[in-house]
């Protein structure tokens, strides 16, 4: 199959996935993958169409040295929103290992986002290790704590500065990005930094104290998640998103 085609499937099936574990928001989040490699070219959703309704010849092919040239074509309601050309145009400029790029406003990442972190909050980072979810994300979240409106323009190039070396960046009062050298990869990531964000935010409903793990401990988990065997670990979990979807929902591949 040739490697634009493949893209456009997994990307496609990232979508219907997310769609599944209902961590988009209405028609408004969007995600990216470089087209061939190159990271001047991305294929990105087209704005106002419904994650579990996208298929791979939605997906539009933006060049970011013309992206007028690439939409003026479409018809309006066509269009990749402005906030999806911005965002992911800088971040795929900007970043080297950002192959693939995954925004949205899912329900627990974005509870985490809106608690206030500092001296006086009860956790200075943004989840603290307390399970084996949590302690997989343990200092390996950025975080852009400036909320200065939608992600377009200046706002968007500000996002871009603060993912660093990471590949998560929680945006404070918004949601959070992903990004990935894979579409599989990426995706693997932002499932469990939903579920991490769930658990700590239901752990925080009990009113209890939390049991959080010493440094020694997370850090030593965290390095062990990183090299957890098989290696191809969020490639096999795609893999299996792929063939369930083949059975019960193959038009995304269209």
């Amino acid at each position: 199959m040739d490697n634009f085609v493949k893209q456009k499937i997994e990307l496609a099936a990232a979508f219907r996935w997310t769609a599944r574990l209902n961590m988009h928001e209405s028609v408004v989040n969007h995600f990216s993958v470089c087209a061939k490699n190159d990271s001047s070219k991305f294929l990105v959703n087209p704005g106002g169409m419904h994650f579990s309704l996208l298929k791979a010849s939605d997906l539009i092919c933006i060049d970011t040295n013309d992206i007028k040239k690439s939409t003026k074509h479409l018809h309006e309601d066509k269009k990749p929103l402005e906030t999806a050309l911005d965002l992911h145009s800088s971040i795929h400029r900007k970043i080297n290992n950002a192959k693939c790029i995954l925004h949205v406003h899912s329900k627990y990442a974005t509870i985490v986002s809106t608690l206030k972190k500092g001296k006086n909050s009860k956790w200075p980072g943004c989840i603290p290790p307390i399970d084996q979810n949590t302690m997989r994300f343990y200092k390996r979240v950025a975080e852009y704590n400036s909320y200065g409106g939608i992600a377009k323009g200046a706002e968007a190039k500000r996002i871009t500065k603060k993912i660093g070396d990471k590949n998560i960046l929680l945006l404070a009062n918004h949601g959070v990005v992903v990004i990935g050298s894979t579409i599989a990869k990426a995706f693997y990531d932002l499932y469990y930094f939903e579920k991490a964000c769930e658990t700590y935010v239901k752990a925080l409903t009990t009113g209890y104290d939390l049991k959080i793990l010493p440094h020694k401990v997370a850090e030593k988990t965290a390095r062990q998640m990183e090299n957890y065997k098989p290696s191809n670990i969020a490639d096999l979990y795609f893999k299996s998103l792929l063939k369930i979807l083949d059975k019960e929902d193959s038009d995304y591949k269209e």
